[in-house]
């Protein structure tokens, strides 16, 4: 049985709420998460027929920018640390954290799955945005297990881009690019008449 309050204790000295990423870098993501969550928003008001997806797609965006910098993922690192210390198999804590990254991933890829097959309809005009959720999800399943060998890859630096960058970024590239595409394709749909011709400006 754990005690509540020696578990909140451990918690505390471990991570504790603050600016995780002070970086120019880290506050380029923030502002890439919450331009792109905003987009979505707009773009489920006028795409009706995916209002549902860029909608959640919208609130999970503003999530993970909030989660950016709160760093809620170590959070999670330091609560299972503390579990298993209290608990007495620290020592052995390698293969507990596999099957838990094994666990994170195959639930992302469950998530895909469904997605995609309850969408399967509409990826013409959702896949990209698809894809880069698929990203997001892989990336944020690796960064809150906390498993260094991940983390050392995820850590490296290719061309002076470390490949976290990379990873994060091109998922919200990819979110933004269909967003763009889904919200000027709408506007462009208003702008033509019933038989398909160019209308003409008001």
């Amino acid at each position: 049985m754990i005690d509540i309050a020696t578990l909140y204790d451990c918690i505390s000295h471990r991570w504790s709420p603050r600016i995780g990423d002070p970086s120019v870098m880290g506050w380029i993501t923030v502002g890439g998460y919450a331009v792109t969550g905003f987009l979505c928003f707009a773009t489920a008001r006028v795409r009706v027929q995916d209002r549902r997806f860029w909608t959640i797609l919208s609130i999970v965006l503003l999530f993970l920018a909030v989660n950016k910098q709160l760093d809620l993922q170590s959070a999670l690192t330091a609560t299972g640390r503390c579990v298993s210390q209290m608990q007495g198999w620290y020592e052995n804590r390698g293969s507990v954290q596999f099957g838990f990254i094994l666990a994170l991933l195959a639930a992302s890829v469950a998530i895909m799955v469904i997605a995609l097959v309850r969408l399967r309809r509409h990826l013409g005009r959702i896949g990209i945005a698809l894809c880069g959720l698929g990203i997001l999800l892989t990336f944020i399943a690796i960064r809150a297990v906390g498993f260094h060998h991940f983390d050392r890859i995820i850590g490296m630096t290719v061309a002076n881009v470390r490949m976290n960058w990379a990873l994060e970024l091109s998922g919200i590239a990819l979110i933004f690019v269909n967003a763009i595409w889904a919200y000027g394709s709408r506007q462009h749909l208003r702008s033509l008449k019933p038989d398909g011709s160019q209308g003409s400006k008001p």
